[in-house]
């Protein structure tokens, strides 16, 4: 069974005959340190980098939030670096949403917004706070780099599944579950400087994201099988 460490299938027949393994994480994100990450990106020293992204094809909603948290942020004056990956639909959604606000991007070199984030390990290990979805994958990649993250799962997946895998790990403290409904792009902005502001909170939530899965989901499945085969 591929989970999260700790969740006990109990509902199973048979219990004793499912192994929780975790989901394998692609090796390219083990490969960076964040420092060396954020040298490679060329993020400013002692500037955070936010990285955001709504899920490969990206969120209509969420895009247009998204440029009232960036005009916020230039607002503030761009208190942070931020990587946004809008999705190859909404790129000049998001962008013309940015201009009619008075954002040029070409103004904010902070501000890094593009269709698609086609280095996602290396976005994510330079990352200070992660705002995604809560799909299998990217859970997985979370607590792989022990990545503090703002949470705003998906409300239209089948059973609502990503608000149960955002559960999980806000209920162990490695993240903050943000319902959408309640996502408005001043709370999520919000929740963000808060975050921002409390490195000793990030510290605490990445050491408990990185409790809740096995250290190798690769290696546990494949010893499961060898052992099976055996």
């Amino acid at each position: 069974m591929v989970g999260i460490a700790g969740d006990i299938p109990a509902h199973y027949p048979d219990p004793g005959k499912v192994v929780v393994t975790g989901t394998p994480v692609r090796p390219g994100f083990y490969a960076k340190t964040r420092k060396e990450a954020r040298q490679a990106l060329g993020i400013p020293e002692g500037k955070p980098l936010v990285l955001s992204c709504w899920g490969s094809l990206g969120a209509v909603e969420m895009n247009r939030r998204m440029a009232d948290f960036l005009a916020l942020c230039v607002e503030d004056g761009t208190p942070f670096c931020q990587i946004h990956g809008t999705g190859k639909w909404y790129f000049e959604d998001t962008v013309n949403a940015l201009k009619a606000k008075g954002v040029e991007l070409a103004d904010y070199p902070a501000l890094d917004v593009r269709a698609y984030i086609d280095d996602m390990p290396l976005c994510m290990a330079a990352a200070d706070v992660v705002l995604c979805r809560a799909g299998a994958s990217t859970i997985s990649e979370l607590i792989a780099l022990a990545k503090p993250a703002i949470l705003v799962p998906s409300p239209n997946v089948t059973g609502d599944h990503q608000t149960k895998n955002a559960k999980v790990l806000a209920d162990g403290g490695g993240a903050v579950l943000l319902p959408e409904t309640d996502c408005t792009p001043r709370r999520l902005y919000d929740e963000v400087r808060r975050l921002l502001d409390d490195p000793d909170r990030r510290r605490r939530m990445g050491e408990a994201v990185a409790k809740l899965a096995p250290p190798d989901a690769t290696e546990l499945i494949l010893d499961t099988l060898l052992s099976l085969a055996g």
